[in-house]
């Protein structure tokens, strides 16, 4: 262990006892990573996959089932509160009965924290994006496991923001399967020895899991209107989106909204928006009654998790948000692959390698703000009131998912065996 090893296993070493020492007063997202709980399963014959939070979860939808499927035992773990809330629901899904998928919390990156995930260590380690945690990526090298990154994205900022750990981290990589060419050039950069290029998982996703039954009586009850899907806003878009409803409201009378903000700790703000503004609303969390009920609610706020997706087939045109009041945008895949038309804003800078080809093939539409009320109009009058159903995606974003298991197949353990781990 050189000096650069050593600072950083101080400085966490002092984070953490200071943590476990105040655990009371510290914020969920803390104090779940100190709780938690290793997988009991045999050394070296599980692969830890580990998603940051709810996008990456939903991103690992179809590598879950087919490494279930190639007969591995996974284990998922992710760092927030509402990512664990997620990975409740989805765990039984995604395990289908086989009792080979676990899942649970991502421990601190000391010593303490990672030691009962080291003392029946993974075959193999597989993190969702960019997430390099230099504490537990040297535990692995000691120990010989693969330590690999995949749909691996990378930003020119957060290059620039990378100090020595990261980059030390980096270079202890086995394998990055880069998203796009932008992020294999980035990890080149930062120090990564082994980065290929293998797409982007979110264009190889299965389809959305149905919608729970209660939503049988909002859509018998909307049936006889067009429906607006304004997906993962964020500070600042829901007040737009709201006045762009409210434009193309006065040509559509009976439009519906239904409005799913990006982060559970703004729903009640969100529901607060709305009451504020006298709004007809229901709250998705708070119960599914019958169609009558329905009849006069203008809003549906989805303050649910993990079902947008499949929502966005319950609308006439979809508002992607992230890109108006941000520079980073959201998936417009999700709606665009149910055959909605989709509007976007022009941040949408994190999907940089999915909209050309969607523009192209006439499935969404970059949209600036203040053009946005009018636009929106002139779609829902263009679009039949619901998607006649899922419709076929640009060739060139097509199998990503194989690359990435191709890529991946050569360092992972053999299925029921113990993987050489030194």
């Amino acid at each position: 262990m050189d000096a650069l090893d050593l600072s950083y296993r101080v400085a966490v070493s002092l984070v953490g006892a200071v943590a476990r020492a105040c655990s009371r007063g510290l914020p969920g997202g803390w104090r779940l990573r100190l709780e938690a709980e290793a997988p009991d399963l045999p050394a070296g014959r599980w692969i830890w996959l580990h998603a940051v939070s709810v996008g990456e979860l939903l991103l690992a939808d179809g590598l879950v089932a087919r490494l279930r499927e190639a007969g591995h035992r996974v284990h998922l773990s992710t760092g927030t509160p509402a990512g664990l809330e997620l990975l409740a629901k989805r765990l039984p899904g995604w395990d289908a009965g086989t009792g080979c998928v676990s899942g649970g919390a991502f421990p601190l990156d000391d010593p303490a924290g990672l030691e009962p995930f080291l003392r029946s260590a993974p075959g193999a380690f597989i993190a969702l994006e960019t997430e390099l945690w230099p504490g537990l990526l040297q535990e692995l090298e000691v120990r010989g496991i693969p330590r690999l990154v995949v749909n691996g994205r990378l930003t020119a900022k957060s290059l620039q923001r990378g100090g020595p750990w990261l980059r030390r981290a980096a270079s202890r990589l086995s394998l990055v399967a880069a998203r796009d060419e932008a992020s294999l050039e980035a990890f080149h950069q930062l120090g990564a020895p082994n980065v290929q290029l293998g797409g982007n998982l979110k264009a190889d996703l299965p389809p959305p899991r149905p919608l729970h039954a209660g939503w049988a009586a909002l859509r018998e009850a909307w049936s006889a209107f067009p429906v607006v899907v304004a997906g993962n806003t964020v500070a600042g878009e829901e007040d737009l989106v709201l006045e762009a409803w409210r434009t193309a409201r006065a040509r559509i009378p009976g439009l519906r909204l239904i409005l799913a903000p990006r982060q559970p700790r703004r729903f009640d703000g969100v529901a607060e928006l709305l009451a504020g503004r006298g709004l007809s609303f229901r709250r998705a969390s708070g119960g599914w009654p019958q169609a009558p009920a329905w009849s006069p609610i203008d809003v549906l706020l989805l303050d649910t998790l993990g079902e947008l997706a499949a929502a966005y087939g319950e609308g006439t045109v979809a508002l992607v948000a992230g890109g108006w009041a941000a520079e980073g945008g959201h998936n417009p895949l999700e709606a665009a692959r149910l055959g909605v038309p989709v509007l976007l804003g022009p941040g949408f800078a994190n999907f940089d390698d999915l909209v050309p080809p969607l523009r192209e093939a006439g499935l969404l539409r970059v949209v600036a703000p203040a053009e946005l009320g009018a636009v929106l109009g002139e779609a829902l009058a263009a679009a039949p009131r619901r998607s006649r159903g899922p419709v076929p995606l640009p060739e060139a974003l097509g199998g990503t998912l194989e690359r990435t298991l191709a890529l991946l197949t050569p360092h992972l353990p053999i299925p029921g065996s113990p993987a050489l781990v030194s």
